[in-house]
C-alpha cells in the first residue's frame, strides 16, 4: 500500500503506534485473530491487555469506514471468520468493560460496539475479577 493509504492516514490521526499505522488495515486484523485466539486459549492476561485488544477491534471497526471497497472485500471473510469465533467465546454483559462513563461520552452500545460489552467464558481468575468488578458482575 501507498502512503496515500486512508487507513494509513487514519491511524496516524487517531494518534495510533507507528507499528499499527506502518501495518494498516491487514496487520488490525492480524491482530484481532490473535486476540481471539488467545481468548480460545483461555486469556492469560489481565483487563488492560484485554481492553487493548478490544480496542484494536475498535479501530478495526473505524478503518473499515475510510478502507478502500477492494480492502474491505479482501478481509471481510476473515473479519466475520473471527468474530463469529469470538461471539462463540464471551457473553455479552450490560456494561462497558471501560466502564459506564467512557461507553456514554463514546457512544458505544453493547449492540453497536459489542467487543466492548464481552466478557470471555473462560479466561484467568484475574481479568475475570476485574471484569466483574468493572460490570458488577452482570451478564444479559
Amino acid at each position: 500500500m501507498t502512503s496515500n493509504d486512508p487507513v494509513r492516514g487514519f491511524l496516524r490521526e487517531k494518534g495510533c503506534a507507528d507499528h499499527i499505522i506502518r501495518d494498516g488495515l491487514a496487520g488490525l486484523v492480524e491482530q484481532w485473530e490473535s486476540a481471539v485466539q488467545a481468548i480460545e486459549d483461555g486469556y492469560a492476561f489481565g483487563l488492560d491487555d484485554y481492553l487493548n485488544d478490544m480496542d484494536v477491534r475498535q479501530l478495526l471497526d473505524e478503518s473499515l469506514g475510510v478502507a478502500p471497497h477492494s480492502d474491505r472485500d479482501r478481509f471481510t471473510e476473515r473479519i466475520k471468520k473471527a468474530d463469529h469465533k469470538f461471539k462463540g467465546l464471551v457473553e455479552i454483559v450490560d456494561v462497558s468493560l471501560w466502564g459506564t462513563e467512557v461507553a456514554e461520552e463514546e457512544g458505544w452500545t453493547n449492540e453497536s460496539n459489542w467487543w466492548y460489552f464481552a466478557r470471555p467464558l473462560e479466561a484467568g481468575p484475574e481479568l475475570l475479577a476485574e471484569i466483574d468488578e468493572v460490570t458488577g458482575g452482570d451478564a444479559l
